[in-house]
Parts: C-alpha cells; sequence; structure tokens
C-alpha cells in the first residue's frame, strides 16, 4: 500500500468515477484500476463495485476511504508547513512555438496569481522535450505535437494551424483580393523550409505530403533552423513559407506578411503539455495545468 494507490482511490470514491479520477490526477484509467486493484489484492477484500452506470463503495471501502483521506491530509499538511516560505520550482521543457510564444503570454498572469512558484525553461525541440521526461529532468513539457512515446502522455490545450505566408507586396495582395489558393502559389513561388526537426516543421512536413507535394519539386529558397527568421527572410521577400499561424500572429498584425489559409485537418495541430504517466504530478504542475488550459478555453 502506497500514497499513489490511496490517492487514486480516494478520488475515484469523491468523483465516482474511475474516469474523473483519472482526469484529476492526470494518469491513465488504466493506471487508476491496477491501484484500486492492488489494494483489494493486499487488504484481501472488495472495496469498490462497478456497475454500468456507476460504482459501489463497500463496506470495507467506506472504511478504507476514511482513513486513507485521513492520511493524505496529514501527508498535506505536513508537505505545505515544510513547505511554506519555501519556492516551488518546475522544470519546463519547451518547443519553440510554447517556449516563443506561449510562455511570454501566461507566465506573467500566472506569476501574479502563484507568486511562490518560479519556472526554469529548457528550451529544445519536441524530440529533446521527450527525451527530457523520460530521463527525468523535466517536470512538464510543452510542444507542438502529440508524443508517440508509449511511457508519456498528452493533454492539448491550444489548437493551432499552419499558413501560408507571403511577403506584403502588390503581387500577393492582388493573390489575396483574387482569392487565390496556397497550394497554386506553393508550386510557383520560392520556398523558404525549416531545416531543423520540430513540431512545426512536422506539422508542415506532414501537410506538404498529404497534398501530394514532393519536396523535390519545390523551389527551395532558402532552408533555417530559426523560427524568426524564417519569418524575417519571407518579410523581406526571399520567399513564402509553411509556419504556425500562433508563431506569425505579431507579423500578421503589424502587416508585415500576408497569411493564406490552408485547406484541410492536414493543416491543423495541437499544442500539448506532456507528462510521464507513471507519475502523480506534484500540485503546483497540476494546477499550473489547469492554469494553462482554462487560459486558453477561455480565448476566441
Amino acid at each position: 500500500m502506497d500514497f499513489k494507490q490511496l490517492q487514486s482511490f480516494v478520488e475515484v470514491v469523491n468523483s465516482g468515477s474511475f474516469t474523473k479520477a483519472a482526469e484529476r490526477l492526470y494518469i491513465s484509467q488504466p493506471t487508476v484500476s491496477a491501484h484500486i486493484r492492488q489494494l483489494e489484492e493486499e487488504l484481501q477484500s472488495r472495496l469498490i463495485i462497478r456497475t454500468t452506470k456507476s460504482i459501489e463503495v463497500t463496506p470495507r471501502g467506506k472504511e478504507l476511504f476514511a482513513c486513507a483521506s485521513s492520511i493524505l491530509r496529514l501527508r498535506d499538511n505536513l508537505l505545505m508547513r515544510w513547505a511554506a516560505g519555501e519556492e516551488q520550482m518546475i522544470q519546463l521543457g519547451a518547443s519553440t512555438i510554447p517556449s516563443a510564444y506561449i510562455l511570454p503570454e501566461i507566465l506573467p498572469e500566472y506569476g501574479r496569481l502563484h507568486p511562490k512558484t518560479y519556472f526554469v525553461i529548457h528550451q529544445s525541440d519536441s524530440r529533446g522535450v521527450e527525451e527530457g521526461l523520460l530521463n527525468g529532468s523535466f517536470d512538464l513539457g510543452m510542444a507542438g505535437n502529440e508524443s508517440a512515446e508509449p511511457a508519456l502522455r498528452s493533454v492539448p490545450f491550444y489548437r493551432d494551424r499552419m499558413v501560408l505566408v507571403t511577403p506584403v507586396t502588390r503581387h500577393f495582395l492582388a493573390l489575396k483580393e483574387s482569392g487565390a489558393g496556397p497550394l497554386d502559389i506553393l508550386r510557383q513561388e520560392p520556398v523558404i523550409l525549416r531545416e531543423q526537426a520540430g513540431g512545426e516543421r512536422k506539422s508542415a512536413d506532414y501537410f506538404l505530403a498529404e497534398m501530394g507535394f514532393r519536396e523535390e519539386a519545390l523551389k527551395v529558397a532558402a532552408r533555417v533552423n530559426d523560427q524568426e527568421s524564417v519569418k524575417n527572410l519571407a518579410a523581406g521577400g526571399v520567399g513564402v513559407s509553411i509556419i504556425s499561424r500562433r508563431a506569425a500572429r505579431d507579423f500578421i498584425r503589424e502587416k508585415r506578411l500576408l497569411a493564406f489559409d490552408l485547406p484541410g485537418e492536414a493543416a491543423g495541430r495541437n499544442l500539448c503539455l506532456i507528462f510521464r504517466k507513471d507519475y502523480i504530478l506534484k500540485r503546483e504542475i497540476r494546477d499550473f495545468m489547469a492554469f494553462v488550459k482554462s487560459f486558453y478555453a477561455e480565448m476566441p
């Protein structure tokens, strides 16, 4: 019997659902089920009876619930007393778009609401974020794609789309006004490509593949690693490029770039919070995740 098992059991009873308990603890439903099963095997007692629509807590389960709730309160009170006045540090790995555009948007407000929580930001590409989570260097990750790693869980918090960006010239303004399709522009114009492998590069590559474009058929004008360089080169007339609408937003507002919407679901992607499935996250991490999801859920 350990704290993780007791916490899962208490959350199931409080929420009346294995699914809701998993969501609140940011672990998978099978992990919650495994915790309950391990408790029942160790105690040799049935604690919860599942029905098609609800759960029923057995008399032994109710007895354990009261005891477990008390144990967890004592633990939380002890940790809170010891942590009083101390800084709470979150090691956060972030890929290019989250680190450059998401974190500067949310951290000032979060810091105002949670003045004792501090962040150490590690900027990397999406793969680097995954590796940092897997080896325990990061508590939490932010990346531009959902992770395919079996040990990691991805929680989408922001729906982004890839767009075709072009210089603001009479030529492209005329194309915009005429309703020209972005695919025709891609076929005809010089293209700037991202060289570094990351979430945005993967999304652009996926879109091109879905639309039947081969890289060798494009008129590649430049290959660069830096997102800001892509925008500046496009604004300067070197070529057009496929980038994140969130990354291009400021340049579009300032009328330094034109954006052409790309067709189909292939142009969409989720920015995600990523963490290890086998971890029960610390309270400050759960609070931050809830804030991020709420912040963007309220945005138009």
